[in-house]
């Protein structure tokens, strides 16, 4: 006689556990989307200080076609060159995984993808000569007026020697920017990846993975 009371009340409290457990996996779900969301944020403030040394760059192109370079500031030309191609597939990586941040290959090409655009930023900043041209240009200018780390123009190509004290001067404030924005991201990753943990613990955890398997939730994975 009381089968079937005890039958309906099992019914009832596995409805309201799967119920429950169904939302914590999407809380813990829309957590890791709204992680990413802050990383996102400052990857986006990273390109766009990409986007004016790429800006400066293109200016200072525009004069080499008029003039002789020096070997060293065509060695940071194309260092500057892959530096600009690194952005580019950076920013293509971030989009796809912007789209997908729960999907574990789109998190492994931005990785990949963040540590060749590492690699070109060391690279073009190397020396503290990675900037030529037109980005140290202004800055050797004003030091020439002031007396203090001014170059004299080569009189056989026209073209002015880069000036490695000039070169610092225009490089530490965008390492700056650039030091600031990665410790911000890095933060930004230690929170993805602390969501990440706890989300996929969810998944993982029985009798929640029979459910997680049920709709479709599936592991993500950390940067």
């Amino acid at each position: 006689m009381w089968f079937p009371h005890l039958f309906w009340i099992a019914v009832s409290l596995t409805a309201f556990w799967a119920l429950g457990a169904y939302n914590r996996l999407m809380r813990l779900r829309t957590a890791v989307v709204q992680a990413f969301g802050g990383l996102d944020a400052h990857m986006l403030r990273l390109l766009a200080l990409l986007g004016e040394v790429a800006v400066a760059r293109a200016s200072d192109r525009s004069l080499d076609r008029t003039r002789d370079v020096p070997t060293a500031a065509a060695s940071a030309g194309d260092r500057m060159a892959a530096l600009e191609g690194a952005a580019v597939q950076f920013s293509a990586s971030l989009a796809v995984a912007r789209a997908r941040p729960l999907h574990a290959d789109a998190l492994a090409a931005l990785v990949s993808a963040r540590s060749v655009l590492e690699a070109c930023w060391a690279a073009a900043m190397d020396d503290k000569v990675g900037l030529p041209g037109q980005i140290v240009a202004a800055p050797a200018e004003a030091a020439g007026g002031a007396g203090h780390g001014s170059a004299e123009v080569d009189d056989a190509s026209g073209a002015r020697p880069v000036d490695k004290s000039a070169a610092i001067y225009a490089v530490q404030p965008l390492q700056i920017r650039w030091s600031e924005n990665m410790t911000h991201a890095n933060h930004a990753i230690e929170a993805f990846n602390e969501a990440v943990r706890q989300y996929n613990e969810a998944v993982a955890q029985f009798p929640a993975s029979v459910l997680a398997r049920l709709f479709g939730f599936k592991a993500a994975r950390g940067l």
